[in-house]
């Protein structure tokens, strides 16, 4: 998986304009999918999810687009990411939109102690994500700060497992990280 925060915006729908992530994913060099999230912060610092364009490859070829979704589109409604001031036990809705893209939050822990092989991060936020589509899907994720998400480990519903490996600036002019 390779994360790139671009320099590019998009204003949506819902009249936000919106910072550009995009997130890739190969398995054994082929492209598996290739996401364009964006992302939006508030004056209290929360952090909101407003929406992604994805696409799942088969074969090269566009198999599919399921979870996309933009707020203020067809129902869609944006949701935070990251709270501004997380505190244990707060729940919260990521994003929505009926049937296709209905994430959960829960804030676990918010000094929890995390290592990966990009390096050792301490006062880390640990949440507890779930989606109404999938009940029995469960996953831990861990945030450092002034970096973001560090590891997401599937708890149940699955077995994956990602880590944060490099962390790289980019130049401006190979159109990443403001």
């Amino acid at each position: 998986v390779v994360v790139v925060a671009t320099t590019e915006t998009k204003k949506l729908a819902n009249g936000v304009t919106a910072r550009v992530v995009r997130d890739t994913v190969r398995s054994d060099g082929e492209l598996v999918e290739d996401t364009f999230d964006w992302y939006a912060q508030d004056s209290a610092g929360s952090v909101w999810y407003m929406g992604e364009d994805t696409a799942e490859f088969e074969n090269g070829k566009i198999a599919g687009r399921e979870g996309s979704f933009e707020a203020g589109v067809g129902g869609a409604m944006p949701g935070i990411l990251l709270p501004a001031e997380p505190q244990v036990g707060q729940k919260y809705r990521q994003e929505y939109l009926k049937g296709e893209a209905e994430d959960n939050g829960e804030v676990l822990s918010i000094n929890q102690l995390v290592e990966v092989p990009a390096g050792r991060y301490s006062d880390a936020l640990l949440t507890r994500d779930t989606t109404n589509l999938e009940p029995d899907v469960v996953e831990y994720k861990l945030y450092a700060p002034d970096i973001g998400p560090v590891l997401a480990v599937d708890i149940s519903g699955g077995a994956a497992r990602e880590a944060l490996v490099k962390l790289e600036k980019a130049a401006p002019q190979d159109g990443t990280g403001p």
